[in-house]
């Protein structure tokens, strides 16, 4: 009934699935008929097509042309398409033509493409500080130094 090549197939498939549960990386989606409340935290990417009510910390987070959070974001990458109604820190932020932000933006590179709509102040991020701290730069002035993000294990 069993021979040992379909035991060979059942184990590898077996290991193949124990791997990918230890590796960190991946994609995460939140659907556009899912919404969220609470805080999101990932080490890996995530993309908003539905709603979040909450604060999400991530390394590379975008936000769908549906997707609509409300709360902090820090993250290295930000791609907002979407809505967004809260602070974003991030070393990296884009804004499409159909984003729609109300919030400050924290960074160290912006770009927006004609037609987001924007209503907040952008400050520069000047770099992370070794200890993973900002420096955030306000009309050529240091305004605050050292902020740090916060990691809860």
């Amino acid at each position: 009934m069993f021979s040992k090549t379909s035991k060979t197939k059942q184990t590898a498939t077996t290991n193949h699935g124990g791997s990918a549960a230890e590796k960190k990386g991946g994609l995460s989606v939140i659907n556009a008929d899912l919404r969220v409340t609470g805080d999101l935290i990932s080490e890996s990417d995530v993309q908003v097509d539905g709603s979040v009510n909450g604060d999400i910390r991530t390394r590379n987070l975008t936000i769908g042309q549906s997707g609509e959070v409300r709360g902090e974001i820090v993250a290295d990458k930000i791609r907002i398409c979407g809505s967004v109604t809260g602070q974003v820190r991030a070393r990296d932020v884009s804004l499409a033509d159909t984003a729609r932000m109300m919030g400050d933006i924290l960074h160290e590179s912006l770009s927006i493409e004609p037609g987001a709509h924007i209503e907040g102040h952008c400050r520069r991020i000047e770099g992370l500080a070794e200890e993973g701290g900002l420096t955030v730069i306000q009309a050529g002035q240091v305004v605050a130094s050292h902020i740090k993000k916060e990691h809860n294990k």
